[in-house]
């Protein structure tokens, strides 16, 4: 597998960008069944029958890693470095240097989630090449951004107390 750095790999981290992943692709993956199914439909009863079948899953994977792509990077640019889900799970990404991303920084590390294959290999690079900060998949090192811890998981969600009287 990797060399000496493979220990340095924190799983905790890992678990905690998974589960953000997950809450992430909610939205996204609704976005592009809505879409598609419209454009299915319209399509069908045109005449274009070819949609049945393989085809309309094909269509709908690549429409949700558009839709996501749009997603992660509009959040990561415009909300501080987070996304709904990233925001849950107390992440934010930023740049190595601390700085705030960028629209094509983003765009660059955001691209593997275009088709989910991409996306794994993004990930498995991690454990197979390890890099000096074990916090980035391999477009994160492209893109010269990490993911960072900047608060405890569901502490944004959790409710104000209420004062006592």
């Amino acid at each position: 597998m990797g060399t000496g750095n493979s220990a340095q790999l924190d799983i905790g981290h890992w678990l905690l960008r998974l589960i953000a992943l997950i809450i992430d692709s909610i939205i996204p993956g609704i976005v592009a069944y809505v879409i598609l199914n419209f454009v299915f439909f319209s399509l069908t009863f045109g005449g274009f029958w070819f949609w049945f079948g393989y085809g309309y899953y094909l269509v709908l994977s690549f429409i949700v890693g558009i839709v996501e792509v749009l997603y992660f990077v509009f959040f990561e640019v415009s909300w501080d470095g987070a996304t709904i889900g990233k925001k849950i799970m107390g992440l934010k990404v930023q740049m190595t240097n601390d700085s705030k991303i960028t629209f094509d920084k983003s765009f660059i590390r955001n691209i593997s989630k275009i088709f989910w294959v991409f996306l794994i290999l993004d990930w498995l690079l991690v454990v197979i090449s390890p890099g000096s900060d074990p916090r980035q998949k391999y477009t994160d090192r492209i893109a010269g951004t990490t993911v960072v811890q900047v608060s405890q998981p569901f502490a944004s969600i959790s409710s104000t107390p209420v004062p006592s009287q």
